[in-house]
């Protein structure tokens, strides 16, 4: 029998939920027929994600916790025995050159993207191989993990991290079932970055992509899907770069 797309029987776990991508990965997997958890700092704004949600038929429910604290996580813990899918979203980015970049914007995003993102892994995956049903875990990182851009160095080396954290936690993890793989997004419009995209800077960014255009956030629906279901089964410690072609567009 081929392995389908479908979700259904699965439950999925999404951190940085709150909004943004993560609210639309997990709106987008609910779709698909999966039980979704919602988590978060804050738990207003996850109450009215998880609204949105139940509005279009989905189901979820929310999860107030901080990713970057292993405590938390720990309390979290009876929540992760049926889930099937992670998706480590959670993230933040301090924008400055590199001479002025702070030291607690440093340590802000790497406890965020790098730390948050082996901690949720580990208190998931441990219930994965708990349970003994394998999982899918889908790191969130980027195509600035991969190459360089000015000013936000900090974020670029925390998806870097992000890239090599898939690859070793994948071979870890294999033998109990657990596949890792990552998305690596390019650019793609939100509606935190909406205005700078329509200023000058933001249109000569744009005609250097291939495709010409920005991605939009259903622009991953495809890849994440994938990487949820059983359809990728055999895929582990991958890279799915989702960017219109700008990290094969010239130098």
């Amino acid at each position: 029998m081929l392995p389908t797309f479908g979700l259904q029987g699965k439950t999925a776990f999404v951190t940085g939920a709150s909004g943004g991508l993560g609210a639309h990965f997990a709106a987008t997997l609910a779709s698909c027929g999966a039980e979704v958890i919602l988590g978060a700092r804050r738990a207003d704004a996850l109450a009215d994600v998880a609204g949105a949600i139940r509005e279009t038929g989905g189901r979820c429910s929310t999860l107030a916790l901080d990713v970057t604290d292993a405590a938390s996580l720990a309390a979290a813990a009876p929540s992760f025995a049926q889930v099937d899918i992670l998706v480590n979203n959670a993230g933040i980015v301090r924008e400055s050159a590199f001479l002025e970049h702070d030291a607690a914007d440093w340590d802000a995003v790497l406890d965020t993207n790098v730390k948050g993102m082996f901690l949720a892994t580990q208190a998931v995956a441990g219930a994965m191989k708990a349970a003994g049903r394998g999982g899918s875990v889908i790191n969130i990182a980027s195509i600035v993990g991969l190459r360089q851009s000015g000013n936000i160095v900090s974020y670029a080396v925390s998806k870097a991290a992000a890239i090599q954290l898939t690859k070793v936690s994948a071979l870890e993890l294999a033998r109990y079932g657990i596949r890792v793989n990552a998305l690596a997004p390019g650019y793609i419009e939100t509606d935190i970055n909406r205005e700078f995209w329509d200023s000058d800077s933001g249109r000569a960014m744009i005609r250097r992509i291939p495709q010409r255009r920005l991605g939009q956030a259903n622009d991953l629906d495809g890849a994440l899907i994938l990487l949820a279901s059983d359809a990728s089964r055999y895929m582990t410690g991958a890279v799915i770069e989702i960017d219109g072609g700008h990290l094969c567009s010239t130098l």
